[in-house]
């Protein structure tokens, strides 16, 4: 993926348009201007670009919109695309349970289409780093990580790869079928190969892989443990799902004597290189371990509503010094499969908690889909605000049509408009989506794969019921 790096050469100036950098400052700018150079940006600035640049191969008139850093996706699961609209009045355990049968007849040609499909939904709107959570892998059903990597590559996204894992099948008191789940040796082979093949740590690098069990109630104590010994001799990040339901927690009082986070930190699941999903059933004690260890959090708004999970605490997570992004999480809990719809989401539902009015703010919540990903990602020094250094991963908003036409500040156009149209997204100074469409991949084709596709998997997953 070190060609989509190459191809961004020379000047690329954007100007006339209200800039928020989303720096630690949370400078903004009413009318300025962004300079890329290559695949970084060069300069950010109120005004103009200054005259006489050399090598400029392209200027973009910005007039009528806002310039902000990429969406970083902290939390999904692409294979729900071929699911979506299924058990829609279910709570999560419910659930999973009518859907695991189904998700258990994957193979890597549905997987490759349901990336395609999640991919190019999230790259539409405004999303340029992406990761995926991807656990089930049914005997005999090829390369599925290596084919969300293909999709990821084909569309020109920044991913992080989270290859997860189930070793607790129904017979040993997990909710997926035996024959979709792996072995503990064959999953931390896997998991040890998909790193040895696939992560960079280079800096711009377009691919991240990370250690991720799926969560308590799927994977053995043995699993979680060793995998965070392999993530860590390996020096990538780990991710699982922690605190999602009530239920889950009373699973881990009845297992193991103790709750999610007390688990957690049992098994070395706590710390800087880790971030969790949901994390909506935490206590007091619970958020301060997580503000003392630094450990992440994925904050997925509509998936939490989606399934009757509940409420984050994100103001208290935020004052703890907890590192929180948002999460699309998977489509057959978040059907519209967007992440700039979770700006407005993670603000209006945090509203609704103790915190009322004052819970989030607009700077807030654009904040969290942006820098607070970046940071989760383990990616904060790259990409998630526009500074000069960093990764040119901008997106560039259409702010002056009838959805947006009589809101004066953009943050809030942004944050609490309809979804904004994106103009221009660019993935290390690359264009990746122009005049809201797609740049490297034909999405009426994308659509009419991903629609066979799960044409096929309900097909094969009803003969075999």
């Amino acid at each position: 993926m070190a060609d989509q790096q190459a191809a961004a050469t020379g000047r690329i100036v954007i100007d006339k348009c209200a800039i928020a950098t989303v720096d630690a400052e949370d400078t903004e700018y009413a009318t300025g201007h962004v300079v890329i150079n290559g695949n970084r940006i060069e300069s950010v600035g109120p005004g103009e670009a200054p005259e006489g640049l050399r090598d400029v191969t392209r200027r973009v008139d910005g007039t009528g919109h806002l310039l902000t850093p990429g969406l970083v996706n902290t939390h999904h699961h692409f294979y729900q695309w071929l699911t979506r609209g299924l058990a829609t009045d279910s709570h999560l355990f419910d659930w999973l349970v009518a859907l695991y049968p189904t998700w258990a007849r994957i193979d890597e040609e549905m997987v490759y289409a349901a990336a395609r499909g999640s991919l190019g939904m999230m790259a539409r709107g405004g999303v340029t780093t992406a990761m995926d959570h991807h656990y089930v892998f049914p005997r005999g059903a090829g390369d599925l990580l290596g084919a969300e990597i293909r999709a990821a590559g084909e569309l020109g996204v920044r991913f992080t790869a989270a290859r997860g894992s189930m070793d607790r099948g129904t017979s040993d008191g997990g909710l997926p079928p035996d024959f979709a789940v792996e072995t503990l040796e064959g999953a931390l082979a896997e998991t040890e190969k998909a790193i040895d093949t696939h992560h960079d740590a280079s800096f711009g690098s377009m691919l991240h892989v990370a250690v991720a069990p799926c969560s308590p109630f799927s994977v053995s104590t043995e699993l979680m443990r060793q995998g965070a010994e392999l993530a860590r001799r390996k020096g990538v990040r780990l991710h699982t799902h922690g605190s999602e339901t009530a239920e889950e927690e009373k699973f881990c009082h009845e297992l193991f004597g103790m709750g999610p986070t007390d688990y957690f930190e049992s098994v070395g699941w706590l710390g800087e290189d880790v971030w969790m999903a949901h994390c909506v059933h935490m206590t007091d004690a619970d958020i301060e371990a997580f503000g003392r260890t630094r450990t992440g959090a994925a904050h997925c708004p509509s998936s939490n509503a989606r399934l009757a999970a509940g409420t984050a605490r994100v103001p208290d997570m935020l004052a703890a010094g907890i590192p929180v992004g948002l999460g699309v999480d998977g489509t057959a809990s978040n059907e519209s499969g967007e992440l700039h719809t979770e700006l407005r989401n993670a603000l209006l539902i945090n509203r609704l908690g103790a915190h009322k009015e004052n819970a989030l703010s607009t700077r807030q919540a654009l904040r969290l889909g942006t820098l607070g990903g970046a940071r989760v990602l383990g990616r904060a020094q790259e990409t998630g605000s526009l500074e000069a250094g960093k990764l040119a991963d901008v997106v560039l908003w259409k702010l002056d049509g009838i959805g947006h036409s009589t809101i004066a500040d953009p943050v809030a156009a942004l944050v609490l408009g309809a979804a904004a149209p994106v103009t221009l997204s660019l993935v290390g100074g690359v264009p990746v989506v122009e005049d809201g469409r797609l740049t490297r991949a034909d999405e009426d084709d994308i659509a009419r794969g991903a629609r066979d596709e799960a044409r096929r998997l309900a097909k094969i997953a009803a003969g075999a019921g």
